[in-house]
């Protein structure tokens, strides 16, 4: 191959490599900047395909997507000089592609340092401003609603980022504090089962009290009608006996004898002790007929 044929040849490579670095194409996740020997020379490119002079000018693309910044727990104090432990994330994208490129130069790393520092400190004045409880709940979707739109007017000047929201993941008390709180509460508690048990004790005792007063009156009454009942019985019983009595005295006589001879010797081995003179607990025993 001839000398003119590698210069033709190497002139060829070169105006393709020149007319490919013309051209290039922004696409619509992307936001793009074109610089001219290290300046600004178009801030903000259209998605599209575009022109650019060769080697002269540089094109700078951004990921023009919503990021999602998660911050580390920070400690934060309350107005009250309470400490809380705060898990956020902020939710942003760059807004001006030439602010952004200008205080960041490009560097991802560098806008999210900023925009944490920038976070912290705006929570940190949002919180100093409130009570524990409006941290915690009375105010706390006040409070990331200004944190928002003041960090997004920071950020939006001084960075080109636009800040959509930030959201607090966990609000937790630091481990000392939290383990004094759980001490509290548990003594709280304790108290509290005391005094529940006393007064259970208390109610009980009374209960009891009455119960026992309850038994005696209802013994006592049941005890009264036995009494009556057996008393009325006694009289009845009596009257029948007197009854039988005035109608044949010597059968009623031979009736309760034999009764008593009936109730003596039940068990076969009874032993009566009595006076040799006195016989007439057998009298029954001499004649046949059972007279006396």
């Amino acid at each position: 191959m001839s000398i003119r044929s590698i210069l033709l040849v190497v002139l060829i490579i070169i105006a393709g490599a020149l007319a490919f670095d013309t051209v290039y194409v922004v696409n619509e996740r992307e936001r793009a900047i074109l610089l001219q020997f290290g300046a600004v020379q178009k801030g903000d490119i259209e998605p599209g395909i575009h022109i650019k002079i060769p080697l002269a000018e540089v094109v700078m693309r951004f990921d023009g997507r919503i990021q999602t910044l998660d911050t580390p727990v920070q400690r934060y104090y309350t107005v009250e000089q309470k400490p809380l432990m705060v898990d956020l994330f902020v939710k942003y994208r760059i807004g001006e592609v030439e602010r952004y490129y200008t205080a960041t130069s490009g560097e991802e790393s560098r806008a999210r340092s900023v925009v944490e520092d920038r976070t912290n400190e705006g929570l940190r004045n949002q919180i100093g401003r409130r009570t524990m409880h409006d941290v915690v709940s009375g105010e706390r979707d006040q409070l990331m609603t200004e944190l928002t739109a003041s960090l997004n007017e920071l950020t939006a000047t001084d960075l080109g980022i636009e800040v959509i929201d930030v959201r607090v993941k966990r609000i937790d008390l630091p481990d000392e504090v939290s383990d004094k709180v759980f001490e509290r509460m548990a003594s709280e508690r304790e108290i509290l089962a005391r005094q529940y048990r006393a007064t259970g004790q208390e109610i009980a005792i009374g209960i009891r009290a009455d119960a026992d007063r309850q038994a005696i009156v209802i013994e006592a009454e049941a005890y009264k009608t036995a009494e009556q009942v057996r008393g009325d019985g006694d009289a009845k019983s009596a009257n029948i006996y007197a009854a039988a009595y005035g109608q044949d005295a010597d059968f009623y006589e031979f009736y309760r004898t034999v009764n008593a001879y009936a109730k003596i010797f039940s068990k076969g081995g009874s032993l009566l002790v009595i006076d040799p003179g006195s016989q007439e607990f057998f009298e029954y025993f001499k004649t046949q007929n059972g007279s006396r």
